[in-house]
């Protein structure tokens, strides 16, 4: 059904669109011009290489699925499966009629109502007008929009207009489906019914290409996956092998970016450092010196990062059980977030604090030294010293090391910290020494055959099934 053979294909991108008006006309103009050579043939934009000698066959009834970050290339390669992109090089091969959700209302047109976009889109795939008035009822029931249906296809909502583009192209029965993250603005029961009609599709020999970041969905699906990166097929074979190194993927870049993430913050403490030793030293000297020196301290300024650097937060780990770095942890691992802070001066009264949020920005824990520190007076008295009360002497790394068992349910998470002078004892009157926003970051995954729940956190509930005779006897 599909026969890709080392497909290529290039972009030239333009810094203004005078250069992309020059370098479609001096070509031909320079074969008339008198004066021609290096200056009309000259490239005046630059090449991207959207995709790199791809291959892919797929047979009748199979299912496949393409995988990999974004601007991997899966879009540009299902365009010129679909036809809408030709190859730079290479040759595309595609027999059968053709069903493509490549984009969210792509062939729609918004000020036709519903009903007649399903004719237009009907008519475009092949079909007769009498064809896909047979269809419609079918096509109507599917997309369940009710009245909308004669509505202007512009009134419509994302999740609507999916709705009515999916049901079209299912119900025309393709030979090829082409699915391209669509599903992901479908609401849960209706991805539902969208994945049932794909199987049907499937059972009578309609050929599946989906790409979808969600690794369930491909896993389950389809029974082949390619995984591109860079515009080049990295893996290619059962999915759920092929999942399994995109996983792999995904973890050796969260790893690298933690890396240069860190590295940067690391890189701008020791510029703090270093602008306050320029600062004390200018003190003695000339005016205009300490003017320099003023204006690298001004310099400091980061907007993840701000406070007084008086104790400047260095280095921030996020590890594991065996105290080796790690970005990935399941309910109930031992997670453990080291802080490595330095006082640049004789200091106490501090509070090291961390804080937890998640991607969608909802900070889901806040705790410190100083949380410690009043626990422990309420249960054994003032008199125990606790952090707050100790001393910490300049120029001497200070590490605190934050433990706890994982409770947070699957997402990603970023790391603040902070370490700030606590003028009185529990808490009301405070000085920021700095803080950190995106001092480190982790994901949490989910133990889907041994231990899973749903939310934000785990309130480790437990069920009892209690006989409803006995409820009767005791009330």
């Amino acid at each position: 059904m599909i026969d890709i053979e080392n497909v290529s294909k290039v972009f030239n991108i333009f810094e203004k669109p005078s250069d992309r008006l020059l370098q479609m006309l001096l070509p031909r103009l320079g074969r008339f011009l008198p004066v021609g050579g290096a200056w009309t043939s000259r490239q005046r934009g630059r090449e991207f290489w959207a995709l790199r000698d791809v291959s892919l066959k797929v047979k009748r009834g199979d299912a496949v699925g393409i995988i990999g970050r974004n601007g991997s290339g899966k879009s540009t390669l299902l365009q010129i499966i679909a036809g809408t992109l030709a190859p730079t090089t290479g040759t595309a091969r595609v027999n059968g009629r053709i069903a493509a959700l490549l984009e969210l209302g792509s062939g729609f047109n918004p000020d036709f109502t519903g009903r007649e976009n399903v004719v237009l889109n009907g008519m475009i795939l092949g079909l007769s007008e009498r064809e896909v008035m047979q269809r419609f009822d079918a096509i109507a029931a599917f997309a369940d929009i009710g009245n909308f249906i004669d509505q202007p296809v512009r009134t419509y909502s994302s999740g609507m207009m999916l709705r009515l583009a999916f049901a079209v192209q299912t119900q025309v029965e393709p030979d090829i489906l082409i699915v391209d993250e669509a599903l992901a603005v479908g609401d849960a029961l209706f991805q539902k019914r969208c994945f049932q009609q794909m199987e049907a599709l499937r059972a009578n020999g309609c050929t599946l290409l989906l790409v979808s970041h969600d690794q369930e969905s491909i896993r389950t699906l389809t029974d082949h996956s390619i995984l591109l990166r860079d515009g080049t097929v990295r893996v290619a074979g059962p999915s759920s092998d092929v999942v399994l190194e995109y996983r792999k993927q995904l973890h050796e870049d969260e790893r690298d970016y933690y890396a240069s993430v860190s590295a940067q913050h690391l890189q701008f403490a020791q510029k703090i450092v270093d602008a306050q030793a320029a600062a004390e030293a200018a003190e003695a000297g000339p005016a205009a010196e300490v003017h320099e020196g003023s204006a690298i301290l001004g310099a400091r300024s980061d907007k993840l990062s701000f406070g007084d650097y008086d104790c400047v937060i260095e280095r921030v780990r996020v590890l594991d059980h065996r105290d080796e770095d790690c970005a990935y942890f399941l309910p109930r691992d031992k997670v453990v977030i080291e802080v490595t802070a330095r006082p640049k001066r004789d200091m106490d009264r501090l509070n090291i604090n961390v804080r937890l949020r998640n991607k969608e920005g909802v900070k889901l824990y806040s705790w410190g030294t100083l949380n410690q520190d009043v626990g422990e007076w309420a249960e054994l008295g003032r008199d125990v010293p606790g952090v707050w009360n100790r001393t910490f002497p300049a120029d001497i790394p200070l590490v605190v090391r934050f433990t706890f068992d994982c409770a947070l349910g699957m997402n990603f998470y970023e790391v603040q910290v902070s370490v700030s002078e606590e003028i009185e004892q529990f808490g009301g009157a405070q000085r920021m020494l700095h803080w950190r926003d995106e001092a480190a970051f982790f994901q949490v995954g989910m133990r889907q055959k041994e231990y899973t729940f749903g939310g934000v956190c785990d309130l480790r509930m437990h069920a009892e099934v209690t006989e409803i005779q006995s409820i009767t006897e005791r009330l």
